[in-house]
C-alpha cells in the first residue's frame, strides 16, 4: 500500500483503493476534469457543425484532428495543469475552458475558434452533461455487469440447490419447509427486478444558458433554432433530453437512478443478513482460506465477514443514495450551489455499493451446504406438519381442525410418533390417514423445487 493509500481520509482512496480503479477513473477530481472537456469540445464541434451559425465556419480535417489529439491526451497531468489555472480564476469550470483556450491557441487552424469555447454556456450546461455522461458510464461499465454477475449468482445456487430441503424459520421460529434453493431464488428474482429499474432509468442533460431559456443564444444568433440544436447535441452524447429547467438540470433522473440502486441494495442487503443467519444455524459452512484468520484468539472461528462487510457498506451507500436522491432535486429560485459539493459523492455512493456487492459475491463463494444439519433440523421439528394435517382435515368437513392441532402442537416440540398417534385418532379415511402419515418434513415442501429451478 502506499503512502497516499495509508494517508487516504476516505478507505474507499485507502483500504479499498485497488477493488475501485474503474470508478476513480469516471468519478475522481480528474474524471470529471475529463468529462467537462468532452463536453465543451464536442459543443464547439457542435457550433461548427451548424450551417444557421455563421460566426463559426466549418472546422476542416486539421482542427478535428487536433481536437481528437486533445481529448486522447487528457491525462493526469493535464487535468493538473486545470487545477493550477483553477488556483487562480478560482472557478473549476472556467478554468477548463481556459486550459482548451490556452491547447487551441497553439493550432493555427483553431485560432479563430477560441472565443466559441464555452459560447453561450453557464456553466451547469457543462457540469450537467459531464455528471450525467459519468453516472451513464459507471451504470453500463460498472453497476450493470456486477449486479448481473450477482443476479446470476443466486439464480445458479438456486438451481444447485432446488431440491435441498430447510427448515423455515418465519419470526425465528420453525415453520413450513421449503428448499435452500427456493429462498435463493426470492434473491434472484427481486435482484433482477430492482436492477431492471436501475437500468430502465433515463438519464437527461439540459444545454439552455443561464436560466434555461436560451437568452443570450438567441441575442446573438437568431437564426438558429437553438432548442432543436441544444437538443440534438444532447442526444449525440448519449443523453436523454430535458427541455424545461432552471439554470440547473432539475436532477430527478439522478433521483430516480439512486433511489433504483438503493432499492437494489436493499434487497441484498436482506440477503446478507438471510445468508449470515443460515451459516449461524449451521445450514452452511465456508470454505477456509489458507492463511486467513478468522479471530485474534478463537483460532477455530470462520467469520461470515464478507456478509458483514456487505451489510456495512450498504447501510453506508444507501445513506449517500438516499441524502442525493433527497438534496439534489431541491434547489432555490433558479440556481443555489449547494448541488455541487454534493454532487461530487456520486462516486462515494457508488463506490460503497460496489464494495458490497464484491463482498457478497465473495461470500457466496464460500458457501457450503450442510446437509446433515439441514436434515437434522427437519427431522427435529414434525410439528411443522400441522399445517398440513389440519388443511387436510379441513377438506374432509371435520369441525375446528386448526384448535384441534393447535391443542396439540402450539409452542411444543413432536416427533413423528406423537404425530402419527394423533392422525391415528383422526375422522378421517384410512388411505387419507396412510398418506399423511407417510408425510415427513423433508417432503412438505410444495412447489418449492420448482419454483427455484424456473427462476
Amino acid at each position: 500500500m502506499s503512502d497516499a493509500a495509508l494517508t487516504a481520509l476516505s478507505p474507499l482512496d485507502g483500504r479499498y483503493a485497488a477493488r475501485l480503479g474503474p470508478l476513480r477513473e469516471l468519478f475522481s477530481e480528474y474524471g470529471l476534469i475529463r468529462q467537462r472537456l468532452e463536453v465543451e469540445l464536442a459543443w464547439l464541434e457542435a457550433l461548427a457543425d451548424e450551417p444557421a451559425f455563421t460566426p463559426l465556419p466549418p472546422l476542416d480535417e486539421s482542427a478535428r484532428a487536433a481536437l481528437a489529439a486533445l481529448r486522447a491526451g487528457f491525462d493526469v497531468e493535464q487535468a493538473a495543469r486545470v487545477k493550477a489555472i483553477e488556483a487562480v480564476t478560482n472557478h473549476d469550470v472556467k478554468a477548463v475552458e481556459y486550459y482548451i483556450k490556452e491547447k487551441l491557441a497553439e493550432v493555427p487552424a483553431l485560432s479563430d475558434a477560441l472565443e466559441f469555447v464555452h459560447f453561450a454556456c453557464t456553466s451547469e450546461d457543462i457540469n450537467n452533461l459531464a455528471y450525467a455522461r459519468m453516472l451513464a458510464i459507471a451504470r453500463e461499465t460498472v453497476l450493470e455487469p456486477l449486479g448481473r454477475t450477482l443476479v446470476e449468482a443466486f439464480r445458479e445456487r438456486a438451481h444447485r440447490w432446488a431440491k435441498q430441503p430447510m427448515l423455515a424459520r418465519t419470526h425465528g421460529q420453525s415453520a413450513s419447509p421449503t428448499t435452500v434453493g427456493k429462498e435463493l431464488a426470492n434473491f434472484a428474482h427481486r435482484l433482477a427486478q430492482r436492477l431492471e429499474d436501475v437500468r430502465q432509468v433515463p438519464i437527461r442533460g439540459k444545454m439552455n444558458g443561464a436560466v434555461g431559456n436560451y437568452n443570450a443564444h438567441r441575442v446573438a444568433c437568431p437564426e438558429v433554432d437553438w432548442p432543436a440544436l441544444a437538443r440534438r447535441f444532447v442526444e449525440q452524447l448519449g443523453l436523454g433530453w430535458q427541455p424545461y429547467t432552471t439554470q440547473i438540470e432539475p436532477h430527478d433522473d439522478m433521483a430516480a437512478l439512486f433511489d433504483a440502486l438503493r432499492r437494489f441494495n436493499t434487497v441484498l442487503l436482506d440477503a446478507c443478513r438471510d445468508l449470515w443467519g443460515y451459516i449461524s444455524l449451521g445450514y452452511f459452512r465456508q470454505k477456509t482460506v489458507a492463511g486467513e484468520v478468522g479471530s485474534s484468539t478463537m483460532p477455530h472461528k470462520v467469520n461470515p465477514i464478507d456478509f458483514e462487510n456487505a451489510e456495512g457498506n450498504l447501510g453506508v451507500a444507501n445513506a449517500l443514495l438516499d441524502h442525493l436522491a433527497n438534496k439534489l432535486p431541491v434547489s432555490r429560485f433558479q440556481r443555489d450551489l449547494s448541488d455541487s459539493t454534493v454532487l461530487r459523492n456520486l462516486g462515494v455512493a457508488f463506490g460503497h455499493s460496489v464494495l458490497a456487492h464484491q463482498a457478497a459475491l465473495k461470500g457466496l463463494d464460500k458457501l457450503e451446504l450442510d446437509e446433515a444439519r439441514l436434515a437434522a433440523d427437519l427431522d427435529a421439528a414434525w410439528e411443522v406438519l400441522a399445517e398440513a394435517v389440519q388443511t387436510v382435515l379441513r377438506c374432509h368437513g371435520v369441525e375446528q381442525p386448526y384448535e384441534k392441532l393447535k391443542t396439540l402442537t402450539r409452542g411444543r416440540r413432536i416427533d413423528r410418533a406423537a404425530l402419527h398417534a394423533f392422525i391415528d385418532t383422526l375422522p378421517l379415511p384410512d388411505a387419507r390417514k396412510t398418506a399423511l402419515k407417510a408425510l415427513t418434513p423433508a417432503d412438505y415442501i410444495g412447489y418449492a423445487a420448482e419454483l427455484a429451478a424456473a427462476v
